[in-house]
């Protein structure tokens, strides 16, 4: 275990930053920052805020985001181990040797009492026909049709959902900032740090999604399926949505 909050804090001294200056540069709150160095989880909104947070400090002060949320989860789980069951609780649990006997003891004598009735119905001299009660209605009762049974229609299958449509950016020619949030500047932040070369986010648009693109000509993009071309060479936003990319505020 290593102190995140310390290292934190040692490297962004290090490098002459101030909370202040931090905020600028990935619009994160000074307090959010504050409580990331002093390891005060509880004040921050959220687990998946927390390590959101925590990946994109670490990745902006040039350290290794991964290894910061390796260790957050690690003190997250410290206190989940199973308890050991006692000997003499598990040798409780386990059947003894005479309740296995008398299991199986059962088991065949089951067996042997379905064996005789299959063999006594088998050797009888021939199928058993039960007459049909007299009827006082005459030929015309004996005439009577066989009740009629209706055929089971198959059940319908239900239609198979489609998948839902996706939104997938690639960092594919260098370092991108990118923040994105849910609907639109002010929704639910989804993502917000670095997205180094050569790696993929994808986002899901059951709802319209809104990106701040830093070097958005570094980027591949595809929306719905559909390639997104001709993207600005300068910071810029844009809406996607399952009917495809447009500029945005």
């Amino acid at each position: 275990m290593f102190p995140i909050g310390d290292s934190l804090r040692e490297a962004r001294t290090r490098r002459g930053l101030s909370a202040a200056d931090v905020q600028k540069g990935i619009r994160i709150r000074e307090r959010y920052l504050t409580a990331l160095e002093e390891e005060q989880w509880e004040m921050l909104p959220g687990e998946a805020y927390a390590k959101g947070f925590l990946r994109t400090y670490a990745e902006f002060l040039g350290l290794d985001g991964e290894l910061y949320i390796d260790e957050y989860n690690a003190r997250l789980r410290g206190g989940d181990e199973e308890p050991l069951v006692p000997e003499s609780l598990a040798a409780r649990r386990r059947p003894s040797g005479a309740a296995l006997r008398t299991v199986a003891g059962a088991v065949v004598l089951a067996a042997a009492v379905a064996g005789l009735a299959a063999w006594q119905l088998s050797g009888s001299s021939g199928p058993h026909v039960t007459q049909p009660p007299a009827s006082s209605g005459g030929p015309a009762a004996a005439a009577a049709p066989p009740p009629t049974v209706k055929a089971k229609t198959p059940a319908k299958r239900a239609a198979a959902a489609p998948a839902p449509a996706v939104a997938v950016i690639s960092a594919a020619r260098g370092d991108c900032w990118l923040s994105v949030h849910a609907g639109g500047p002010s929704g639910a932040l989804l993502f917000e740090g670095i997205l180094s070369q050569g790696a993929t986010k994808r986002f899901s648009l059951a709802q319209a999604v809104w990106v701040r693109m830093g070097r958005p000509n570094v980027l591949n993009m595809v929306v719905a399926g559909r390639t997104v071309v001709g993207l600005p060479a300068t910071p810029a936003n844009m809406l996607l949505s399952r009917a495809g990319a447009r500029p945005a505020t």
